[in-house]
């Protein structure tokens, strides 16, 4: 019986991969589990999300939360993402961390590059991030598990999910004058990258992080994500690819540029 039963885990693949990579940078929000001190009992919350450069989760926690005095005692936890949306919600993509929490000290160049980009994704936690009850996490993935659909389950590892290295600590310094620059004077190219290369829907869109692989777009409560056609050999490459980006988008024409109620873009 054992011999016939149909293994339900999949190869691991770079389309796997780079759909586990969306659902990890395009999160708001998730859903956090950590281990009870009291009970060793596991307890569930949603927290708000965002992405270090490497890809890391990263939160923004009070330590009035039960969930960030049970990752002190213990910081083993999980982090479920991935939002349905119509219909089974069990049909729409969703992704399992298992990580280990790290608290970053305040002060330090990773609590301040940390808090740089929750705050780029998530603005209005700035009424809240500086008061001194409230910590910035580092979720490390041990590993993942990513169900894709029906049918469609793979494990992940560390290496699979993450995008470190000399590049992304050359685009730590670089990413926010360059967001600054393209959210400031080339509003019309980001629209386009939305529409064309994430198949998005509406205008409003900025930039909220920059990384080896590619970038995080939105537009109120909406994210979506662009990956670069080849990940960053060096952070100077980001200009050249996003001006070449724009050239293939043009040279595509304006009905590659039709979002997602099928109306095309002006832009």
């Amino acid at each position: 019986m054992d011999e016939k039963k149909q293994d339900v885990i999949r190869e691991t693949d770079a389309e796997a991969i780079r759909l586990a990579k969306t659902l990890l940078r395009g999160a708001r929000f998730g859903a956090l589990a950590v281990l009870e001190p009291q009970t060793g009992a596991p307890l569930a919350s949603r927290v708000g999300v965002a992405t270090d450069i490497d890809g890391t989760p990263l939160i923004l926690v009070s330590m009035l939360s039960a969930h960030t005095g049970a990752l002190l005692a213990d910081p083993r936890c999980s982090l479920l993402l991935g939002e349905p949306g119509k219909g089974d919600p069990l049909a729409h993509p969703r992704l399992t961390l298992v990580c280990q929490a790290t608290r970053l000290e305040r002060g330090s160049n990773e609590h301040a590059r940390a808090e740089r980009r929750y705050l780029n994704r998530n603005p209005k936690a700035k009424l809240y991030a500086g008061l001194g009850d409230f910590s910035i996490f580092r979720l490390e993935p041990e590993h993942a598990s990513l169900n894709g659909g029906f049918g469609k389950a793979y494990l992940l590892d560390r290496a699979n999910l993450l995008a470190g290295g000399p590049v992304a600590e050359a685009l730590v310094t670089s990413e926010q004058p360059a967001m600054d620059h393209m959210n400031t004077d080339h509003l019309d190219a980001i629209t386009l990258y939305a529409l064309h290369f994430a198949r998005a829907a509406g205008d409003g869109w900025t930039v909220s992080g920059i990384d080896v692989d590619g970038m995080d777009l939105v537009s109120g409560d909406n994210i979506c994500r662009v990956f670069f056609p080849q990940p960053l050999a060096v952070a100077r490459e980001l200009r050249p690819v996003l001006v070449d980006m724009v050239k293939t988008i043009r040279a595509a024409g304006p009905g590659s540029r039709l979002n997602r109620t099928g109306s095309e873009s002006n832009a």
